[in-house]
C-alpha cells in the first residue's frame, strides 16, 4: 500500500491526500512533522530537506509534493486530472508551477503572523508587506478564472485545482484585508460542491 508520510495540518501533505482520494488510491498516513521531527535520521534518510510530504510507493520515495501530485495522477493513468495531450498538460502544470514558485512565498509572513501566531513573524511592517503580495498574486489569478469561467486551467477540474484550491482557502480564511474577487469567490463556490474540496479545505482535520 502507498504510504504517505506528514502531518495533516501541512497545507502540502492536504494536497497530496486530496489526489489519492481524488484518484483512488489506497494509502496509509504516517505522522511525521509536529510532535515527530522530521529531523531523525529515520526521516533524512527519505528526504534530506527535512519537509514533508514523502511518498514510499513499495520501493520507490518520492519527495516534494506537487512532483508527488503528478507522479499519482500519472501513474494510474488520470488524464483527466492532468493532461497527456502536450499543451493542455503544460496549461495545468504552469499553474501548479505558479502556485510553487510565485504565489507560496508572498503569504509565508503574513500567514504564520496572523494564522500561526508565531513570534518569529512580528513586524507589522512585514506582514503588511506580505499581505499585499499575496493579494497581488491573487489578482492574477482572478484574471485567469474570469479568463476560463471556470477552473483555473481551463473548463474541467484538474491537479491544477487541487493546488489552488486549497491556496485559495488559505487566502480566504487568514484574518487580512483583501480586495473583492468575485472570479476566485465564484471558483470557491465551484470547488465546494466537490465532498473532497471539504474534507481538506477545513482547519478540522482528523
Amino acid at each position: 500500500m502507498l504510504k504517505v508520510l506528514g502531518y495533516s495540518a501541512s497545507i502540502n501533505v492536504r494536497k497530496v491526500l486530496w489526489t489519492c482520494d481524488e484518484i483512488g488510491v489506497a494509502y496509509a498516513r504516517e505522522e511525521w512533522g509536529g510532535s515527530r521531527s522530521m529531523r531523525a535520521a529515520e526521516f533524512l534518510a527519505l528526504n534530506p530537506n527535512a519537509q514533508v510530504p514523502v511518498i514510499q510507493d513499495g520501493d520507490f520515495v518520492l519527495w516534494e509534493s506537487n512532483t508527488i501530485c503528478r507522479y499519482l495522477a500519472a501513474k494510474h493513468d488520470r488524464s483527466d486530472l492532468l493532461p497527456s495531450e502536450p499543451a493542455r498538460r503544460a496549461r495545468v502544470e504552469q499553474w501548479m508551477d505558479w502556485q510553487a514558485t510565485e504565489l507560496n512565498p508572498p503569504w509565508r509572513y503574513a500567514f504564520y503572523a496572523l494564522v500561526r501566531k508565531n513570534p518569529a513573524y512580528a513586524d507589522p511592517e512585514k506582514i503588511k508587506a506580505s499581505v499585499e503580495e499575496w493579494n497581488r498574486k491573487m489578482a492574477i489569478l482572478e484574471r485567469q478564472l474570469e479568463t476560463t469561467g471556470a477552473y483555473v486551467a481551463g473548463p474541467a477540474f484538474s491537479l491544477a485545482d487541487i493546488l489552488l484550491g486549497l491556496s485559495v482557502h488559505r487566502w480566504l480564511m487568514t484574518p487580512m484585508s483583501r480586495p473583492d474577487l468575485p472570479a476566485i469567490a465564484s471558483y470557491y463556490q465551484r470547488l465546494r460542491e466537490r465532498p473532497l474540496f471539504g474534507r481538506y479545505a477545513t482547519d478540522v482535520f482528523p
